[in-house]
């Protein structure tokens, strides 16, 4: 593994979906999930995680220091149980507890990017407070949640089939697909350095989550999702500015700006006037570049 960062960075993640539905809510009939108050879409953090972690695992073939752990239908204490058995020979519980959670960050991407909560009663590897988080998505725009009857022309059992018959129906099954004709979602994320330091989060993870980030809906299709697509990716690197070298270390581990201040500078505004927006085309996206504060470098991945 590469040097742990030494760079506290935040981002903005612009994504787009057309005819598709970005993160459904269960509770709402698998509806694209929605503020009430604004009509602006949302979609989850733990949306975005999974799609990270299936890029990752797509990647890496799940192996370590790639493991996954959070895997689709995984057994959670079977994923622990290799880090119990490194050591067993150890006696003392909190010691027993954190050598666990110390290889769990080895060896899984996921656990030293985003943390873990893992202190259940069998295979407890304690708790770890992941370096990289990221804030719900927000659509720019507000969205209109559509739904579409479909038909397939077939039925999942004799039974079925029979039944239909006996009343004169088709030979059919009626259903329905939920959708939002297209909406822009602005997600911002945080990276921290001394956090990094204690899951030992590497340059080598940092380069592979960009990578991630940038090409997880290539590899993330279905029916139900639309087009799907990452447009922007805006990162602040926080470097320093004082001239002892120890000085400024410290502050590019620790920020030389607020967040909030760094998130202010990109701006993304309609540019097809009342028309409703069908494509990224109709965004303009601005970085005021001139009002970066001293010690924050921009990077425009995309």
């Amino acid at each position: 593994m590469s040097e742990v960062i030494n760079n506290r960075y935040e981002f903005v993640l612009l994504f787009d979906v057309t005819n598709g539905n970005p993160n459904g809510d269960p509770d709402g009939g698998n509806l694209p999930r929605i503020d009430p108050e604004t009509g602006h879409g949302i979609t989850t953090d733990v949306c975005l995680k999974r799609k990270v972690r299936n890029y990752v695992e797509l990647v890496k073939e799940d192996q370590a220091p790639f493991n996954i752990y959070v895997k689709e239908k995984a057994i959670l204490t079977e994923r622990r149980k290799p880090a119990y058995e490194t050591v067993a020979d150890e006696k003392d519980k909190a010691r027993k507890i954190s050598k666990a959670r110390a290889w769990m960050c080895r060896n899984f991407f996921d656990v030293r990017t985003f943390g873990a909560v893992m202190s259940t009663k069998e295979n407890n590897c304690g708790q770890v407070r992941g370096p990289v988080q990221l804030a719900f998505a927000q659509s720019i725009d507000p969205i209109v949640p559509l739904e579409a009857s479909i038909t397939r022309m077939a039925v999942e059992t004799k039974a079925e089939a029979d039944e239909r018959i006996k009343k004169g129906s088709a030979i059919q099954t009626m259903g329905r697909k939920t959708y939002i004709p297209y909406g822009l979602y602005r997600c911002h994320g945080f990276i921290s350095a001394p956090l990094a330091k204690q899951t030992g989060f590497s340059e080598e993870d940092l380069n592979l989550f960009w990578e991630a980030l940038l090409n997880m809906f290539d590899h993330d299709r279905s029916a139900a999702r639309g087009q799907m697509a990452t447009r922007k990716l805006i990162v602040f690197k926080h470097v320093g500015t004082d001239n002892n070298s120890d000085q400024k270390a410290q502050q590019a581990k620790l920020g030389c700006a607020p967040a909030s201040k760094l998130f202010d500078l990109v701006t993304v505004e309609k540019n097809c006037g009342d028309a409703p927006p069908r494509s990224f085309a109709d965004y303009t996206v601005t970085v005021d570049k001139d009002s970066v504060p001293p010690g924050v470098k921009v990077d425009e991945k995309l």
